[in-house]
């Protein structure tokens, strides 16, 4: 066994742990170049991701066993003062259940990411996360140099709350197993994602898979009107900002 007591050592002991290291990443989608895929990660339970995607890209969340629950968080990448807003996000649409067509809406009523699949159906916009996973959306968001006050409320996937009549919560657990649900991105994001129990269901959670890859043809399907004045919105704030970039 290698001494780590001195420098060598430790460096030695370091990389021999590297060496037998297994990482673990989903696969790309049927049909999709490798080359395409920007981001592939499995996350543990505990465990949380931070990336930043650009537009025109798509986002695949899926729960392998059919136990895991992801708390999302969408920030603008290049403004992280604009950041997704969950009680617009189920105002806007009307309608708190996720589902394909769905935006989620930032701040200023434009689309950051809108979902172009689903099949799970068991999500949620209204409780949030537990202590725990907001911890692990904090130490996300620092990865990105962002501050717990940047983090505002996040939305739940993979595990269902549904109202009842007389508005109580009524948690309704996972869909199946190998659900996915899949975003495309309007505007840069910074993306933030925690594998945590749900504050309604605390069950230990599966696995978490993530996996982004370019898209840029990929469009949603919905011709809802607060929807498509949300994408005007995004797309007057998308032209202006190529507008004022600086030339190389």
């Amino acid at each position: 066994m290698t001494s780590t007591q001195s420098t060598d050592g430790a460096r030695a002991h370091a990389r021999a742990q590297a060496s037998t290291a297994t990482i673990t990443r989903p696969e790309p989608p049927h049909g999709i170049d490798p080359a395409a895929v920007v981001v592939a990660q499995r996350i543990p339970s505990g465990g949380y991701a931070n990336v930043v995607l650009g537009r025109g890209v798509r986002v695949r969340l899926a729960d392998p066993s059919g136990t895991t629950c992801a708390h999302l968080f969408l920030l603008r990448a290049e403004s992280p003062w604009e950041r997704l807003n969950v009680a617009d996000t189920v105002k806007v649409p009307w309608q708190a259940y996720l589902s394909a067509g769905h935006p989620l809406l930032s701040d200023q009523g434009r689309v950051l990411a809108t979902v172009v699949a689903d099949t799970s159906g068991h999500h949620d916009t209204l409780c949030g996360p537990t202590t725990d996973g907001r911890h692990q959306l904090h130490v996300a968001a620092a990865k990105q140099g962002l501050e717990p006050r940047d983090i505002g409320a996040s939305i739940g996937l993979f595990r269902e709350v549904r109202v009842e009549s007389d508005g109580a919560l009524t948690p309704t657990g996972n869909g199946p197993a190998d659900a996915v649900i899949d975003l495309i991105i309007h505007l840069p994001v910074t993306l933030l994602v925690a594998n945590a129990p749900h504050p309604l269901d605390d069950r230990p959670t599966g696995d978490l898979d993530l996996l982004a890859w370019s898209a840029p043809a990929d469009r949603a399907t919905n011709d809802d009107p607060e929807y498509r004045r949300a994408v005007d919105n995004t797309e007057a704030a998308w032209t202006a900002a190529l507008s004022t970039e600086v030339p190389a």
